[in-house]
């Protein structure tokens, strides 16, 4: 089990945003997100969108850094993924 990070390169609200992911566990990741400060909020089906600012933070604390390919990857593998499809249907 991991937590994994891509850069953050994804703009909105004036900054640059990265997606946290988990390879296996939901749980997992709202652990880790909760033991390091982001808020539930930051939770978008599949993910957790945390600001450029707090990349380092969460690789500093355990998140692998990867590429956005390899994120997207590991996250449909996981079986965690919600498609565009699912997102408009909810």
């Amino acid at each position: 089990m991991a937590i994994l990070i891509d850069d953050p390169r994804w703009p909105a609200h004036g900054r640059l945003w990265s997606h946290l992911i988990s390879d296996s566990d939901l749980d997992e990741l709202h652990a880790f997100a909760a033991a390091n400060g982001i808020p539930r909020r930051g939770f978008d089906l599949d993910h957790y969108d945390v600001p450029d600012d707090a990349h380092e933070r969460l690789v500093s604390a355990g998140a692998h850094a990867v590429d956005g390919h390899t994120l997207v990857r590991a996250l449909i593998a996981s079986g965690l993924r919600v498609t565009a499809r699912e997102r408009r249907g909810r």
